[in-house]
């Protein structure tokens, strides 16, 4: 099963022997159980709250929010497509061919390759 973002902060957590609660308290007023629902995949945490849990974790910033899958926000989407037309074009090809999720990644992780 590959990475969460949820199950890499539990895992280097727990490989610094942090109980939720010390961890939450490291944080600075963050709950145990807001850290626990990170942990599960229930919910994901700021971009802010992502910097304090690398800060103690001892972990690059890029090296967990590369595991946060969740698709982009609309604006953010319009902002791709407004600065290069060209992601428009992507996307409804993906949409028109019905490309599934592993067929894209394949094809990004082919491209990847050719890069090496």
């Amino acid at each position: 099963m590959p990475d969460t973002l949820g199950s890499r902060i539990r895992a280097l957590r727990e490989g610094r022997d942090l109980s939720l609660r010390e961890f939450a308290k490291r944080l600075g007023g963050i709950s145990a159980a807001h850290i626990s629902d990170i942990e599960l995949g229930r919910r994901f945490p700021s971009d802010h709250l992502l910097q304090k849990m690398v800060g103690v974790l001892g972990v690059a910033f890029n090296d967990l929010k590369s595991l946060d899958q969740r698709p982009p926000a609309p604006e953010q989407l319009k902002r791709a497509v407004e600065t290069h037309p060209v992601y428009g074009a992507l996307l409804r090809q993906i949409a028109d061919q019905k490309l599934r999720p592993e067929d894209v990644l394949k094809l990004l992780e082919k491209s990847e390759t050719k890069k090496r």
